[in-house]
């Protein structure tokens, strides 16, 4: 959530559903990360990505290196490749990184960032993601943006009318 919560405005986030994934030979773990907000800030009020613990790394040193005075939290700790089967050390990971995530999104600089946005709202790799930021591609963020939702088909056109009496979180996802 918002500090303050500034103009009723909030950001809600969820990092879950850990999944050993498998490329060339390497394992590794990549996560859900949910986001749900009306925030102005944000071009879509609800997204998912999923991001490997390797690209939060890559996103932290970004955000650092934009805005030096900023103290940004730290990450969890590295897992071993043997570990990524205990269930409790995953567990930990999958908090932490929550925590790294909602720690960022409360600081009004940091949440003007592209990078930020578009780490967490398209699935575009993190050489992509500079591209765009720094207008090395032929779409800008918003369109990067724009264009993921459109691909991705988890959830249905916001301009739909809302005919539920939950709230578009609640609808849209399940809290573990």
């Amino acid at each position: 959530m918002l500090p303050k919560e500034q103009k009723g405005e909030t950001i809600s986030v969820w990092v879950r559903d850990p999944k050993i994934q498998k490329h060339d030979g390497h394992s590794y773990l990549d996560y859900e990360i949910c986001i749900c907000t009306n925030s102005m800030c944000f071009t879509l009020k609800t997204s998912c990505v999923r991001r490997r613990f390797r690209e939060f790394v890559w996103l932290r040193q970004k955000l650092q290196n934009n805005d030096v005075l900023i103290n940004l939290p730290e990450l969890p700790p590295r897992i071993a490749f043997f570990k990524l089967n205990n269930r409790h050390n995953v567990e930990q990971r999958v908090c932490g990184l929550q925590e790294f995530l909602k720690k960022v999104m409360q600081c009004p600089v940091l949440l003007s960032d592209s990078l930020l946005h578009l780490f967490l709202q398209t699935q575009l790799s993190t050489e992509e993601i500079e591209a765009c930021a720094s207008g090395q591609t032929k779409y800008s963020v918003s369109e990067a943006i724009h264009k993921f939702a459109t691909s991705n088909r988890r959830f249905p056109v916001e301009e739909e009318e809302k005919t539920s009496h939950y709230s578009d979180c609640e609808r849209y996802f399940h809290v573990w």
